[in-house]
């Protein structure tokens, strides 16, 4: 297995991890995460900032394990699979988790996963046909202004909430709002595929 893999399967790891950390209820197990008050009134629970130090990292293998099998070539299909999956579950757990303790409205995670689906059908479709779709401006966009957004509501939007600006949450919403743009380019670029012949 090549090193892009490995962080593949690493990023695979680190989502479960995260996940693990954020869906347990601990305090029925008897173990409670410290909180801690930062500048006033700021509650901090670590649980959140460990989970916010996984998914940095996390973030960072994918945007390492792309640029090396690309500089490389050693670009695999098991990799472009596994690094789908590890997207998926990274991103898309975390953002459900977020809505379920309340830091993101859940239409967020609705609106993501459901442009996912129409996207990956797209590219699946598209693909048969021998059509290659390459990602688009916007979709790395989205991409880069959801990692930093979940990264920071993570963290609680420091240091940005010290002057009451939600930088994170207005990330993730822009980050939504380029996801269906990207979607309806998706199915611009690929609407020959659907005609009926």
């Amino acid at each position: 297995m090549n090193l892009p893999n490995k962080l593949t399967i690493g990023r695979i790891i680190a989502a479960i991890i995260i996940l693990i950390i954020l869906v347990v209820p601990w305090y029925n197990l008897g173990i409670e995460f410290p909180v801690y008050q930062i500048a006033g009134n700021i509650m901090v629970d670590l649980k959140y900032i460990i989970v916010g130090v996984l998914f940095v990292l996390a973030a960072l293998t994918d945007f390492l394990d792309g640029h090396i099998a690309r500089s490389r070539n050693i670009v695999t299909d098991f990799g472009k699979v596994m690094d789908a999956i590890a997207d998926k579950v990274l991103v898309n757990g975390v953002l459900i988790m977020l809505a379920y303790d309340g830091f993101i409205s859940i239409a967020i995670p609705v609106i993501i996963i459901t442009r996912d689906i129409f996207v990956d059908s797209f590219k699946m479709a598209s693909g048969k046909k021998g059509k290659v779709v390459a990602a688009s401006f916007t979709g790395k966009a989205k991409t880069m202004c959801m990692m930093v957004g979940m990264a920071l509501t993570l963290f609680y939007n420091l240091p940005f909430e010290l002057i009451g600006i939600n930088v994170g949450y207005a990330l993730i919403i822009i980050a939504t709002i380029l996801s269906i743009i990207s979607a309806c380019q998706y199915y611009y670029n690929t609407k020959d595929t659907f005609k009926a012949k």
